[in-house]
This record gives C-alpha cells, sequence and structure tokens, in this order.
C-alpha cells in the first residue's frame, strides 16, 4: 500500500482546504493511497472534502500569521512563536522521522511548513510541496528582525524536491526544482436547484456571498443589508443577525464552493482557496485589500488578470454604504484571461501516482 504523508501549514483553514481538495482528487483517483494529515486544521473541516478514510495526526511545524482576524496580523506574537517551535525543532525531527518509519511513508507532501523539507531528508524520504508563497517570501517584507528568519527558512526549503507552484504565486526562488501548475480547490457538490429549494432563493434576486475564512472578521457591517432589500446574501457566520435577507449556509457539510453556483458575486478578503473556487465556478470578485500580508498582493492582482472584479479597501467594507454592490465590475485584464489552467489538482496527483507507480 503505498503512503502518502501531508502536512499542512499551521495558518487558517485556506492552507488546510486547498491540500484537502487535493486529496480528496487523489483518493478518487486511487482509493488504496493510504493517507496520513499532519496538521492542526479540525477533523471536520478535512472530512468536508475528503470523503474516505485517513490518518489524523495533529501536528505544529510552523506558525504561518498570528491573527488577530481575517485581515490583521500580529508580527510579535508571529516571532515569538516561530522561538518557542525552534526550541522543540530537534525532538520534533526526531519524533517524525520515527512516526514515518513506523508507517512506511514513501513520500511528503507539504503546503507549505518549511521544517517538513528538514524532517524528509533526515528520513531519507522525498519531499514535494505545493503552494503559491513561501513563509520566507512573508517575513522578509516585514524586514528588520524578521529577515533572519526568512533567510533560514528560505534555506531549509531549498531541500524541498520539487515545487508544484500555483497560480498568482511569488517567485518562490528558494526551491531548486518548480513546476508550474493551474489552479487547484474543490469542486460543488450541488445542482443550483437543490440550493435554492433547500435555502428559499429566488433565481431572479441578485445574490452575493459573503466570506472570510476560517477567523472570519472582528465585525461584519451586517446591518447594511438593509440598504438592499431586493438582494439575498449568504454568509458562512454562525454569529451573524437573523435577517431577511440573509441566509446562513453553515450546515449539512456546506462549502462556500457549494453555494457559489447559486450567487451573483463573491465578497471576500485575498485568499489562495475560495478566490480559486470563485474562478473555477466563474463567479465576479468583490476583494478586500490587505495591508501587512505580501501575498495579497499577487493573490489581487490574479483576480484582476483573470476575473471580472472590483477591488476595494477595508474602509469602503467597514464604513461605506456599500454602494460597491451597484457598481459595474471591471473586466479581466489579460485578454487571455480564460486560458488559465483550472486543472491543477489533476496534474499534481498524476504526478503522485507516477512516482507511486
Amino acid at each position: 500500500m503505498p503512503t502518502l504523508y501531508t502536512a499542512i501549514t499551521n495558518h487558517g483553514f485556506g492552507h488546510a482546504t486547498r491540500t484537502a481538495a487535493v486529496l480528496a482528487d487523489l483518493q478518487q483517483r486511487s482509493p488504496e493511497i493510504k493517507l496520513i494529515i499532519a496538521t492542526t486544521a479540525p477533523r471536520w473541516l478535512l472530512e468536508e472534502y475528503i470523503e474516505g478514510d485517513f490518518i489524523y495526526h495533529p501536528r505544529v511545524f510552523d506558525v504561518g500569521v498570528i491573527q488577530l482576524d481575517s485581515l490583521q496580523v500580529d508580527r510579535e506574537a508571529t516571532l515569538a512563536t516561530w522561538q518557542k517551535i525552534d526550541q522543540q525543532k530537534v525532538d520534533l525531527i526526531a519524533e517524525e522521522v520515527k512516526f514515518l518509519q513506523e508507517h512506511q511513508v514513501d513520500l511528503i507532501f507539504g503546503d507549505i511548513p518549511p521544517m517538513v523539507a528538514e524532517m524528509a531528508k533526515a528520513a531519507q524520504i522525498p519531499c514535494w510541496m505545493s503552494s503559491n508563497f513561501g513563509w520566507d517570501f512573508i517575513y522578509r517584507d516585514w524586514g528588520g528582525k524578521y529577515m533572519e528568519l526568512a533567510d533560514r527558512l528560505s534555506e531549509t526549503y531549498s531541500h524541498c524536491d520539487r515545487l508544484f507552484r500555483l497560480p498568482f504565486a511569488e517567485p518562490m526562488s528558494s526551491f531548486p526544482i518548480i513546476q508550474n501548475v493551474g489552479l487547484t480547490g474543490a469542486k460543488p457538490n450541488h445542482a443550483p436547484e437543490y440550493l435554492r429549494e433547500k435555502f428559499n432563493l429566488d433565481s431572479d434576486r441578485p445574490t452575493a456571498m459573503l466570506t472570510f475564512g476560517g477567523l472570519s472578521l472582528q465585525s461584519i457591517p451586517y446591518q447594511n443589508l438593509a440598504r438592499f432589500p431586493d438582494w439575498q446574501f449568504i454568509t458562512f457566520d454562525r454569529d451573524a443577525p437573523e435577517l431577511p435577507n440573509l441566509t446562513k449556509a453553515n450546515c449539512d457539510r456546506l462549502r462556500p464552493v457549494d453555494l457559489m453556483v447559486v450567487c451573483d458575486r463573491l465578497v471576500t478578503k485575498p485568499g489562495y482557496g475560495t478566490l480559486a473556487e470563485a474562478l473555477r465556478v466563474g463567479i465576479p470578485v468583490v476583494c478586500l485589500t490587505r495591508e501587512g500580508f505580501l501575498e495579497a498582493e499577487t493573490l489581487i492582482a490574479g483576480v484582476k488578470n483573470y476575473t471580472d472584479h472590483l477591488i476595494i479597501s477595508p474602509q469602503d467594507f467597514y464604513e461605506g454604504d456599500w454602494s460597491f454592490l451597484s457598481e459595474p465590475f471591471q473586466a479581466p485584464d489579460l485578454e487571455n484571461a480564460k486560458e488559465l489552467d483550472m486543472q491543477g489538482e489533476a496534474t499534481i496527483n498524476q504526478a503522485i501516482l507516477d512516482y507511486f507507480d
């Protein structure tokens, strides 16, 4: 039985969901593959994507960025947490090498904790990764005392044997072998007719989804929905108020991608997984800018290049009257936008299957 060990970065839900979408496709192609998923993302989240069996292995290999909410970062807390992980690194790598050997792991796949490359080297197992950015890229932009951390992670990434570089990426020059692939993501599970009946949605009313990842926002200004009584809004926020034109869709294992098929637009933050699935479904995007997180610039550039869009500031969202809902979308900047590869998971998984064969 071939065994794939997948390590997912300890940052929000986005890395977990986009990787789970790849693993779900792999499992469908080859159900006999034994999947081990090392992450602190909740098991229920992975199960929303992966229908078959997998071994859930809670481990922390990195920090990502400590966040106050989906838009605000805490740099000092991020650095302090990295220092704690570094103190435990030698012991953690030794424990994981033993785990890898006991489970006869054939290949390590990461998104995108740097330590995994060191772990794979110690275990003498190939290490592949997939991402549109590395954490060295994020921290180097912070400058100052974060530069030493960025340099150290760049050196660690250089031990990775193969990188599948997703669209909307930074150069990721720390990786010695790079293969560009298309967008990855999950596919909708339900027909629009089923969803409209389930949630009592009208097909002839404008419908907008509000989704901001697992951390959400500190305070979505839901009072603005009263300005648009003819609209339908969909949220996955369990704490949202009960409003006549707001539907809460956090039930029955439904994911944002499932509800996108009944929406006219998506209002969201810069996050690869949500944006990739929106582009694959084909709905326009209203995207907030995000300061202090350099990946947001590459993601927003991708949105501008490949889909109908509006880019708004957090001030427009928090303090404005949401007049952006009435503004016309900007067309994609690229004339060949429709040529963007939408089948990244197929490319990645074919490479994994070829390796196992």
